[in-house]
């Protein structure tokens, strides 16, 4: 039986706290081990200042609200997301909160409930989904978590919510052991998919928050590549080519689905997400927008053919400096949407 049991807004806010203390302890091995979709050493970065932001915006949001509090921080955190790593856990953090709206406690059901349809939602914005990445972890989290909680005689209950969390975090355990045997890239550089570790951190962080307990340092240990004695697999790959463009723009349902085929004939890695709630009246929301291409320029004049991108990032798809280093290397980025 599990001593501590905390599940209110307040336990909200120190899960993002603890998740971003997770990232910042591990992301150089996370960096380390990144070499899909791209060799660019950038995923713990990523993972860590996309968390950090939702932080910092769910404990500045008031109230008691679940869904208030972490939608604050899914939209702080899709507004600022950086790389695709990023951009999906705003994608995840965004439609986990929308699943908790008007509840003041989290339980076993909320927890499954909420995986589920952020499950949905990652899935969806991917144009080309993969297999044996985050999205593989989030699926086997979700249903560890369903599988769990059904089985407890009071779902509602305390116990339901321990039990739901526990199935959740170790079917992504193992969600992320099966990795490296899922992509032959991760398999012939014999290392996890540093995405994949990356949603196992936040996870075991909601344990650690909830529960009072996370999961053991040893256990993360046995997986391949996260010793910190490890080498730095992606320096050993070929070198990432091209730009990764990043923005938000106010498009229709209709405007956004062209423009999501016009970006995957372009480019590739496309992830497109509504940011809020649709306007109704104007018939348009906002979206958040990821692409690689290699040709930047001719990418930026599709997207604004079509409408005005405002908060737009481009960063070369390399490392450079000491192997795993995460650095960013920014082109350009104006947050009028202009170039710069």
């Amino acid at each position: 039986m599990h001593a501590k049991i905390a599940s209110n807004a307040a336990a909200m806010r120190r899960w993002l706290d603890d998740a971003e203390t997770a990232l910042a302890n591990h992301s150089d091995r996370l960096n380390a081990i990144n070499i899909f979709p791209v060799a660019d050493g950038d995923t713990g970065t990523n993972l860590y200042h996309t968390v950090r932001v939702a932080s910092v915006a769910a404990a500045a949001a008031d109230g008691t609200d679940l869904g208030e509090v972490l939608g604050a921080a899914g939209q702080a955190a899709m507004e600022e997301a950086w790389g695709n790593s990023g951009t999906l856990f705003a994608v995840f953090l965004d439609a986990f909160a929308a699943s908790l709206a008007g509840h003041v406690r989290l339980s076993g059901p909320l927890l499954a409930r909420a995986l589920h349809h952020a499950q949905i939602r990652a899935w969806s914005a991917l144009s080309e989904p993969v297999g044996g990445t985050m999205l593989s972890v989030l699926e086997a989290a979700a249903g560890g978590a369903a599988a769990a909680s059904g089985s407890a005689a009071h779902e509602d209950s305390n116990l339901a919510l321990a039990a739901a969390l526990d199935g959740a975090v170790e079917a992504a355990l193992g969600a992320v052991v099966a990795t490296e045997g899922q992509l032959g890239v991760l398999a012939s550089a014999r290392v996890v998919d540093a995405g994949g570790v990356g949603l196992l951190l936040v996870l075991a962080a909601l344990r650690t928050a909830v529960l009072g307990e996370g999961i053991a340092e040893d256990t993360l240990e046995t997986l391949h590549g996260l010793r910190v004695q490890d080498p730095h697999i992606h320096g050993d790959q070929p070198e990432a080519e091209g730009v990764e463009i990043m923005c938000t723009i106010r498009l229709s349902p209709l405007d956004a689905a062209g423009l999501r085929q016009r970006l995957d004939e372009v480019g590739d890695s496309v992830i497109m997400s509504p940011v809020g709630a649709f306007d109704d009246e104007a018939g348009v929301c906002r979206w958040r927008v990821h692409v690689h291409v290699a040709d930047p320029d001719g990418a930026l004049a599709l997207i604004r053919a079509i409408g005005e991108p405002e908060r737009v990032a481009m960063t070369e798809l390399r490392s450079e400096g000491a192997p795993g280093d995460g650095t960013e290397h920014l082109v350009q980025e104006d947050r009028r949407g202009r170039s710069a």
